[in-house]
């Protein structure tokens, strides 16, 4: 192993976006070191040439642990962190459990929050380095049934603004990335998280709870203009390699779409735009 290849911490890299990018940046020459929880996603990530490390986001003692791995590893240096390990809890906001919702932020902002700030020091010491959080469209704009995810989206994209702004001139850039519909297994891990948190049968939202499953279980893309995953690799790539990253990559033609008209339109005007757009939560 070469000791001189930029480094990158991934989180989540069991499937989707952060198994593609982990590859991609591995064949492009990066020391991916890829995270995951289970032991056979580690595996797995392992027997494709991967720098395989066990990272619990929900866990402070795996954060540090996987950090001081990967330390020992490249002698105290990482050019790079990529946060992207998260998971969607669907379900109406009135049928989220306080424990449910603060399951939700430990992983998808507590969890990275934390993370970030053990390598920010590391990337001081080395006169700079690049955070980029994996975001969604969802961290632009709500849509019904979606609200524990999209609160954590938009708390770590306040979270992410302020911290891009605290680390001015200090070498370290930091970059969201709004992926928008992208193939995955998001969707099952969502359904899986419906069913064992939500009590569908016995709430007002029943009859768009189903038409909402409908959807997350159909075959084949859930949503116009979905793109494969390797559409994020290639914004990853300029967020590491450009001289001056963007503060926010748009990945599909939706996120660029809402992020504009967010801008544009008037609350009232950008409600109905979204109801609309959600068949009032059935899709």
């Amino acid at each position: 192993m070469r000791h001189d290849q930029p480094s990158i911490l991934i989180t989540g890299c069991s499937s989707g976006i952060g198994r593609c990018v982990a590859e991609g940046l591995h064949a492009r020459g990066y020391r991916v070191f890829a995270s995951a929880r289970s032991a056979a996603a580690l595996a797995e990530l392992a027997a494709h040439g991967l720098e395989s490390l066990a990272l619990d986001l929900d866990d402070s003692s795996s954060i540090r642990a996987a950090v001081a791995e990967v330390l020992r590893r490249t002698d105290g240096k990482l050019f790079a962190l990529l946060n992207n390990g998260a998971y969607g809890q669907p379900g109406a906001v009135e049928d989220l459990p306080r424990a449910v919702l603060r399951a939700q932020f430990e992983t998808n902002f507590f969890g990275w929050a934390e993370l970030t700030n053990q390598v920010i020091p590391v990337m001081r010491r080395h006169g700079g380095g690049r955070i980029i959080q994996i975001s969604s469209i969802l961290g632009l704009i709500a849509l019904p049934y979606r609200g524990a995810y999209t609160s954590s989206k938009f708390a770590l994209e306040g979270l992410t603004d302020t911290l891009r702004l605290e680390l001015a001139g200090s070498g370290v850039h930091v970059s969201l990335i709004e992926p928008g519909p992208i193939s995955s297994r998001f969707r099952d891990n969502a359904t899986r998280k419906f069913r064992e948190h939500i009590d569908a049968e016995n709430s007002v939202h029943h009859e768009h709870y189903q038409h909402m499953l409908a959807r997350l279980e159909q075959e084949g893309p859930a949503a116009p203009f979905t793109l494969a995953p390797d559409a994020v690799l290639k914004k990853v790539l300029h967020a590491l390699e450009s001289k001056y990253p963007k503060p926010r990559y748009y990945v599909t033609f939706p996120t660029q779409l809402f992020a504009t008209l967010r801008r544009l339109l008037p609350y009232r005007a950008m409600d109905w735009v979204l109801r609309r757009v959600s068949g009032g939560g059935r899709r």
